[in-house]
């Protein structure tokens, strides 16, 4: 598809299309803070459980990325 081979478009998925979704997810969370009034402690609190999967992903990108040089 445009030239690209399924390995591109696959990797591309994975970094631009997961990182949008992880933006769209912490967007979610400020919005469950926000209605649910938790105040400073708990918007952290959100923000710090619901967005720790987040970063192991992240941590592993990064870590794929620097042992494949």
């Amino acid at each position: 598809m445009f030239g690209l081979t399924e390995e591109q478009i696959s990797e591309f998925g994975m970094t631009f299309g997961v990182g949008a979704f992880m933006l769209f997810m912490l967007f979610i969370i400020g919005e469950i803070a926000w209605k649910s009034k938790a105040g400073k402690t708990g918007t952290i609190v959100l923000f710090f459980v619901l967005s720790f999967g987040m970063l192991g992903f992240l941590t592993k990108t990064i870590l794929e990325k620097f042992w494949r040089m």
